[in-house]
This record gives structure tokens, sequence and C-alpha cells, in this order.
């Protein structure tokens, strides 16, 4: 009883607010990470770009270089662990139910799966779901997801 009042009141609150809504139009973004994000980052400007975003997550790998040779290693979990679990969770709902032909998401997903185990493509789809939800935070514009390109026959 408790969980349903609590659960309508998120999802009011994320319906009223112009950024959730906002970021609510990406795939594997709900009112639940929708609102805790808004409620983290506010519009995002306390980052440069998505990608100081995304590392501030703990969804960049962890980098080892040594005589010019570069490692990279698992993600750091560094950041917000809830966020991040959040974004985790998201991208693993996109990873295992999104349509991979009509979209430019999904054809990049389906041609990471080729060469890297599903938990690599999840984390990665959740790198690249932090950076589109910064970038819709910060330039105050819908997302517009890119259209699929076309396959040279």
């Amino acid at each position: 009883m408790q969980i349903e009042s609590l659960g309508e009141d998120l999802e009011k609150i994320a319906s009223s607010d112009e950024a959730c809504i906002r970021l609510q139009k990406i795939p594997g973004v709900g009112p639940l990470v929708a609102t805790a994000v808004v409620s983290a980052i506010g519009n995002g400007a306390a980052f440069k770009k998505g990608r100081e975003f995304s590392a501030w997550l703990g969804l960049v790998p962890g980098q080892w270089s040594t005589g010019g040779k570069t490692k990279l290693l698992g993600i750091s979990k560094r950041g917000n662990p809830y966020l991040r679990k959040m974004f985790i969770h998201g991208a693993r709902a996109v990873v295992l139910r999104a349509k991979r032909e009509g979209s430019y998401l999904g054809q990049w997903m389906k041609s990471l799966e080729g060469r890297a185990a599903r938990n690599v493509v999840i984390v990665a789809t959740a790198n690249r779901l932090a950076r589109i939800s910064w970038a819709v935070l910060s330039s105050g514009e819908n997302y517009h997801p890119r259209p699929a390109l076309a396959v040279a026959s």
C-alpha cells in the first residue's frame, strides 16, 4: 500500500517536471531514473561534457597505461552508486527488449553484441544513456533519436 502510494507520488513528480518529461523520452529512462538524475545534477551545468558525467557515475572503463600501451579495465565504480545502478538496470531493459533495426542505438548495440559479452554491452549502453541524459539536460532540448544508417548491400 505504502509502496504504491510512493510510486504514484514519484510518477506525479516526474510528469510535472519539464526536465523529467524530456528525460523519459530516452529509452531505458523511466520516472525513477529521470527524477534521480534531475535531483542529483539539476541541469547538468556541473559537467562540461557527457563523458565527465558518465565518469562521475563510474560507467567508464578504468585505464592503465605503460610504455605507450593502454589497457582498458572494468568500470571504475566511482561516483554515485545509486544512479549507476539505475542506469545499468535501464540499459539492461533496453538491450533485452529494444528493436535493433529502426534506430542508430539499436544498430550500435547489435554491432557491439557481435564482439563483446552481454554484460559489457549493458554497461556500454548505460554509459551511452548517461551521456544522452546529460546532453538532454544541458541543452534543454528533447531527445531526438538518430535514424538507423543505411547499410550498403
